[in-house]
């Protein structure tokens, strides 16, 4: 029984976030066979204040690249 985590910054729709679930749960079905019913995927959402590139916060990456 497959176990998928995924981790992403907070602010997807929840219709990409059903999209993105489905698309896993298949890919895992169709590369290692996995019967679909075994499958389980959910999504960890980190807020972009609590995530940094380079030292800098996604939140102050994005604020910054909105003003230039």
């Amino acid at each position: 029984m497959p176990f998928i985590q995924i981790t992403m910054i907070a602010g997807r729709t929840e219709q990409q976030k059903r999209d993105l679930l489905a698309a896993v749960s298949q890919a895992t079905t169709d590369s290692i066979g996995a019967p679909p019913e075994t499958v389980r995927a959910w999504i960890v959402e980190v807020p972009p204040t609590e995530i940094s590139v380079a030292g800098e916060t996604v939140a102050d990456r994005r604020a910054k690249a909105d003003q230039g």
